[in-house]
């Protein structure tokens, strides 16, 4: 009996009538099932090195995939370290393991080596769990698995009640995941989150198969378990929201150094940079360039709660801005190592924009035939990179090999690749 099944026949977990899915792995008929209680109920959370020792060796014994999950504190902490990890294992039931107390699960990763990890929206949570030794070395995305499948919703409610017919409790996803003890509803809502995820994954893995798609996912799944850390991002500073009203150097050269401070105080306080300055704020001061810390004080964001040694703090990184010679000033815009905007393209190169409109239509079309959304199908960055500079000679061995040095995958280099290549000979 799977977890659905066994679920569907516990009555205590349900207040009204739903199956599970058929064979086919179809998405069930008739009313959802609400989704109250974890099976075993909840499980202990694991905060010290004894209790994580069991839960190795309950994992490593047991059978299966194993569903995998992390909560992270965004918007109350700096960075986004995992505070609770959740994993479930035929065999082995469910663990809620607290990676404050318990930082170092790499033995847990090695236990888990060569069992397929189950997760929803992995490319979320594998930072996170990198960051504490667990990386897995094969995995199955359920989020990516829908997009694949051509699921129109697919957060991991939406689909465990269209695939599964089981709602999952809504509310505590956003929650200060740092805040210790947890409460007991936060810890049924993160058990409840991986209950299902294994019989998700082997729903969608039959529509897949069904479609013909299979395959394709396998390979992205590959290439995502297989991805290197990401590179930390040049110049974060240039994200602030409402960088569009800053246009002069000095301008954003306050920007910068005001960036640079909030981020320095809240990885300090480890709490999140946004509940230390508003990204509005920083805006702010940039466009008035204030010389006071009486003038700071007047700007949105630097209202009257702000004490005095904290306006003295922003104001000193104004200051520093103001004093820069101009080669010490950041430049416009940022460095571009890829085509430039698609805006610009109808006056730089209107046979490229041509292209770039022929290929993005080809794109669209088969996508649509797919049943998939069309940045699933080729990035769109692939796509502007091949049409910006497309092989001198255009056929489906050069367009593929380019489309293969772009990152892509051997489905989608066969599937786009006859498109493309009369999209770029039109």
């Amino acid at each position: 009996m799977t977890d659905a099944q066994d679920t569907a026949a516990d009555s205590s977990l349900r207040t009204t009538g739903g199956t599970p899915p058929d064979d086919a792995g179809s998405s069930v008929t008739g009313a959802p099932v609400p989704l109250l209680e974890p099976r075993e109920g909840i499980p202990p959370v694991v905060a010290d090195e004894d209790a994580l020792a069991r839960v190795i060796a309950a994992f490593a014994a047991g059978s299966g995939p194993v569903a995998v999950d992390a909560e992270r504190a965004s918007g109350y902490r700096y960075g986004q370290r995992a505070y609770l990890v959740q994993l479930r294992r035929e065999g082995a039931g469910t663990a809620l393991i607290d990676p404050v107390a318990c930082p170092d699960l790499s033995g847990l990763g090695e236990a888990l080596s060569g069992v397929e990890w189950v997760l929803h929206a992995a490319t979320q949570d594998l930072p996170c769990l990198r960051e504490i030794g667990m990386m897995p070395s094969s995995l199955f995305d359920t989020e990516l698995a829908g997009r694949l499948a051509g699921f129109p919703r697919v957060g991991l409610g939406a689909m465990v009640e269209s695939v599964l017919g089981f709602v999952l409790e809504k509310g505590h996803s956003a929650v200060d995941w740092s805040t210790r003890p947890l409460p007991e509803p936060w810890l049924r809502y993160a058990a409840l989150d991986v209950e299902l995820l294994v019989d998700l994954r082997d729903a969608l893995e039959k529509e897949l198969d069904r479609q013909g798609k299979l395959e394709w996912a396998r390979q992205e799944f590959d290439a995502i378990a297989s991805a290197p850390p990401a590179e930390p991002r040049k110049d974060p500073w240039r994200r602030t929201s409402g960088m569009h009203k800053v246009r002069r150097r000095r301008q954003l050269g306050v920007v910068r150094e005001l960036w640079q401070t909030r981020d320095r105080i809240a990885q300090k306080r480890d709490v999140s940079p946004g509940k230390v300055l508003s990204d509005t704020a920083i805006v702010e001061a940039a466009l008035a360039l204030p010389a006071t810390v009486h003038a700071l004080a007047g700007l949105n964001g630097f209202g009257h709660r702000m004490g005095r040694r904290q306006l003295e703090q922003w104001q000193a990184a104004v200051d520093r801005a103001r004093a820069l010679p101009d080669a010490g000033l950041p430049l416009p815009g940022q460095p571009v190592t890829g085509p430039p905007p698609p805006r610009a393209w109808a006056d730089k190169d209107p046979a490229a924009a041509a292209r770039l409109s022929a290929a993005r239509a080809a794109v669209s079309a088969l996508a649509e035939q797919l049943n998939m959304p069309q940045e699933n199908l080729i990035t769109p960055d692939t796509v502007r990179r091949l049409c910006w500079e497309p092989p001198k000679d255009v056929d489906a061995g050069t367009v593929g090999t380019a489309l293969v040095g772009y990152g892509a995958r051997p489905w989608q280099v066969e599937q786009v690749t006859p498109a493309l290549v009369t999209a770029l000979t039109a």
